[in-house]
């Protein structure tokens, strides 16, 4: 049985409007379909990775053969979690928590992308909270990271309701130009005291704990 040998395929997050977990592949075909028409308005470039400047067919398969990595480069010292987000049963996006050596450094970053069609709801923030909650209730973390654009504002105010606090600047090279990200910091002290907060049910951890390098 798949789940004896992957019990990820158990794990689910819950808040008020979102589920979280891993897709089944036709889940990823919907959400490849997603990403295709569209994460961003033109002219954005909201990851160092430019993905979405593919065309839509690439960007599909970007999405689909990026998922597939995570899970099968997986390892408890080195992890990316990607959890689809479904609203009323239908996928609108997806994210993901990360960490190298958990069970040292007891810290994790964060990424995620919506539909468009999905922007300015609020789903950006309650997903992300789900996965705070999973990093520091359920896993023990003691810190949560982010690098964000600086021009980014709807991740950045996303980090700041959060409680994330300035870390610092990445500077890097995105299509032959220099490009400024704000490292952003949140702590468990931070997370314990934010102002936002979205009841969050989580199911089937205990499962595949040891897969996170948390026992």
């Amino acid at each position: 049985m798949l789940t004896t040998h992957w019990p990820l395929r158990h794990l689910r997050l819950t808040t008020e409007r979102l589920v979280l977990r891993l897709p089944t592949e036709d889940e990823l075909a919907d959400l490849a379909d997603l990403a295709a028409a569209g994460i961003h308005e033109p002219g954005e470039r909201p990851f160092l990775t430019p993905w979405t400047d593919l065309e839509p067919a690439k960007r599909a398969q970007w999405v689909m053969q990026g998922h597939w990595s995570s899970l099968g480069s997986w390892s408890p010292d080195d992890w990316g979690l990607d959890l689809a987000v479904f609203r009323d049963g239908a996928p609108i996006g997806m994210v993901t928590l990360a960490a190298k050596q958990f069970a040292v450094l007891r810290e994790v970053r964060s990424s995620s992308w919506f539909g468009l069609a999905h922007h300015g709801q609020g789903y950006g923030t309650e997903a992300r909270t789900a996965l705070l909650h999973l990093a520091f209730a359920e896993l023990g973390a003691e810190a949560a990271t982010s690098e964000v654009f600086q021009d980014n504002h709807g991740s950045q105010a996303v980090s700041r309701k959060l409680g994330y606090q300035p870390d610092g600047i990445s500077r890097d090279v995105l299509h032959g130009e220099a490009v400024v990200s704000d490292r952003l910091r949140l702590t468990r002290a931070d997370w314990r005291s934010r102002a936002v907060r979205h009841a969050v049910q989580v199911e089937g951890l205990e499962q595949c704990r040891s897969f996170f390098g948390a026992e």
